[in-house]
């Protein structure tokens, strides 16, 4: 899709918020500390700072204001209808624990407290037949409870919702018209009565804080054309996004995988192993071709059952704090000094040492090449930050840092192992892919760890997130349950099913402007042997063919195939308009970049050359150590790594 107008990416994370601006010929990047109290002050100040305050433009924007409401735990006042004798659902869910062999586990909170749960009749039987009606004695007490509780937001979880919505629509008509209401065969109509439970909860409990959030974007923002980015990957338009707040869990990480699957296919890499490393958090995930979706996320200890991208997420970035436990042993995170105070070397006050105050210590981040020279860091308050940890660890300042570093290198690379040896992938198959502003730092020595010789920070890769949005799609992600053995039923049924989904999907895509026949349908089922718990996502072609599929999939997967029937759970929908059309542009095969300096580097007994990024020639070959700037992140090429530059600006790393 061609653009009309000028489209801008916006990533707002823990510490900073990342602009790219495709005007049609050329890309800008921009970076401005974020304000988490209120983010949209951060992305109108970027905005104010790349002059585009008068000019109409487009704008993709990932937002953390569902994620962080969710793990902070600062969702609004939401009262919880279900039928009788369910009140307690969501606090029993699957009973699974998760620290299996603690005899005193950690008590948590229920999702919703007691006095906010309410009991109604509306309950079907599996086959949507009424076993208790809805009476008008029900919605009058209903009435009255909102009357009481004065809610903001109303979630309603009925029984076998997904097969008859009728006792859900008629809750609905007497709630109030200022409350927020989510209704489980809106949100996930699918089988699992606590995962439904779950997402429709979510969503009306963190719904009003994005949905106003979003409304005060568009009211200061009247100039732009506001899409938001959903979880999946695909985006949606602001004005549906509040009804939709589930689907935005990780909608800034999501559009780090985009933009990484989209530099990867144009330097010819489809498998890449991600590795994004920002201010409070480092993701990891898995791409083959594009990213990976899953309906079986979390957030926090919660189930997210609606799609997502594939990806694990730990409390370890470049503002996580290093702490000493009480023997003695080095932690790093999930505690962030954010964006306020920030790390020591902000000089905003901060007193707690950070990753980032451990790599500037080291001489691997320049104080004066911080975000392009715009910031200046704070060496001196780093390094007194840097002794007092060190006094405590009885080790020199410098010994202190290299061991923030390598207990930070471990737990990123034990999330990296997770997500692909654990899964049963052989990592040295991928290419490790750093991005994220602190990423560059710390690629080499993670592959090194894994075992992989090949690794890439591309083009871009401090803000690459924001620079995903630009080559998203307008999409929806829709599934329903139709529980039944998969070779009894008829491809014809099936076909129709997919085509009443799908009406759904071109109806939403068209209000957003986006034509129907622009539109692109991919059909899948949730399968399992009949009798198991869990399914496995397989493409649609024809009973038979699917039924195949899924017996392969499940032998090359668990090791076996069962000789008995499949069953099908759910119809999966996923509708995709056309991506937009970015350019890239390409390096002039000029005279290699010279050092622009040589440094002192911690534990390097040589100078080490420092280039500028933008200075670098295609085709240009660096040998570590080495250090390479750019406005939005640095590199570190440890010694024994050579580095390519290729056409496109990318730097291709690989293990002498």
């Amino acid at each position: 899709m061609r653009l009309s107008e000028p489209m801008l990416g916006v990533d707002t994370g823990g510490t900073f918020t990342d602009f790219v601006l495709f005007d049609g010929e050329s890309m800008r990047m921009h970076k401005v500390l974020s304000t988490p109290s209120a983010p949209e002050e951060a992305i109108l100040q970027g905005i104010r700072e790349m002059g585009l305050e008068q000019q109409c433009f487009r704008m993709v924007h990932g937002s953390t204001v569902a994620t962080n409401a969710v793990l902070e735990g600062k969702g609004v006042a939401t009262l919880y209808i279900t039928n009788s004798g369910f009140r307690d659902l969501l606090t029993i869910g699957r009973q699974a624990r998760a620290e299996l062999y603690n005899l005193q586990p950690r008590q948590l909170d229920p999702p919703v407290a007691r006095e906010w749960q309410h009991e109604t009749g509306g309950r079907l039987s599996p086959q949507g037949e009424v076993m208790q009606d809805l009476s008008a004695a029900d919605l009058e007490e209903i009435r009255q409870v909102v009357a009481a509780l004065k809610p903001e937001s109303v979630a309603v979880n009925l029984l076998f919702s997904w097969v008859d919505s009728r006792f859900e629509q008629q809750i609905r008509s007497v709630l109030p018209d200022d409350v927020f209401i989510s209704l489980s065969s809106e949100v996930l109509p699918e089988i699992r009565e606590y995962e439904r439970g779950i997402a429709t909860w979510l969503n009306a409990w963190i719904g009003p804080l994005v949905d106003g959030y979003v409304k005060r974007l568009q009211q200061q923002l009247p100039q732009a054309v506001i899409s938001i980015m959903q979880s999946s990957g695909d985006t949606i338009a602001a004005s549906q996004a509040g009804t939709q707040a589930v689907r935005m869990l990780l909608s800034g990480p999501a559009g780090g995988l985009v933009g990484a699957s989209y530099l990867g296919r144009l330097a010819g890499r489809s498998l890449l192993l991600t590795f994004d490393m920002g201010g409070t958090s480092t993701d990891v995930a898995l791409i083959d071709a594009e990213p990976q979706l899953t309906s079986e996320g979390h957030i926090a200890q919660w189930p997210v059952a609606v799609s997502m991208v594939d990806m694990h997420t730990i409390g370890a970035g470049g503002g996580s704090i290093a702490w000493l436990d009480a023997g003695g042993m080095v932690h790093i995170g999930p505690q962030s000094a954010g964006a306020d105070p920030g790390p020591a070397c902000y000089g905003n006050g901060g007193a707690a040492v950070t990753v980032t105050d451990a790599n500037l210590v080291l001489g691997r981040l320049r104080a004066d090449a911080f975000l392009g020279g715009r910031m200046q860091l704070d060496c001196n308050a780093a390094y007194a930050a840097m002794r007092q940890l060190a006094q405590s660890m009885q080790c020199t300042t410098q010994e202190a840092a290299r061991g923030i570093i390598t207990v930070a290198n471990e737990q990123m690379v034990q999330a990296l192992r997770k997500i692909s040896i654990e899964r049963g992938v052989d990592p040295k198959a991928y290419t490790l892919v750093s991005f994220g502003g602190a990423g560059g730092l710390h690629v080499c020595a993670l592959a090194e760890l894994l075992g992989v010789s090949e690794a890439m920070v591309p083009v871009h890769a401090g803000v690459l997130s924001a620079l995903g949005m630009l080559t998203t799609r307008p999409g929806r992600q829709l599934s329903r349950t139709w529980q039944g053995e998969l070779l009894q039923r008829e491809d014809v049924h099936i076909d129709a099913a997919f085509r009443q989904l799908a009406s759904e999907a071109v109806t939403a895509l068209e209000e957003e402007g986006v034509p129907a026949h622009q539109l692109i349908f991919e059909r899948s089922l949730d399968l399992r042997y009949k009798g198991q718990s869990y399914t496995l996502n397989i493409e649609w072609s024809d009973v038979h063919g699917s039924a195949a599929e899924f017996h392969h999939t499940h032998e090359s997967r668990y090791g076996h195939r069962l000789d008995v029937p499949v069953e099908m759970l759910n119809l999966c929908l996923r509708v995709r308009g056309e991506a937009h059309e970015i350019v890239i542009d390409k390096l002039a095969v000029d005279k290699a970049a010279v050092p622009q300096e040589m440094l002192k580097i911690a534990g390097e007994s040589a100078d080490v050359p420092l280039y500028q990024r933008d200075e670098l020639a295609a085709g240009q070959q660096l040998s570590g150590p080495a250090v390479v700037v750019e406005s939005v992140s640095t590199t570190w090429i440890a010694a024994g790594w050579g580095c390519t530059v290729d056409a496109g600006g990318n730097l291709m790393l690989s293990l002498n």
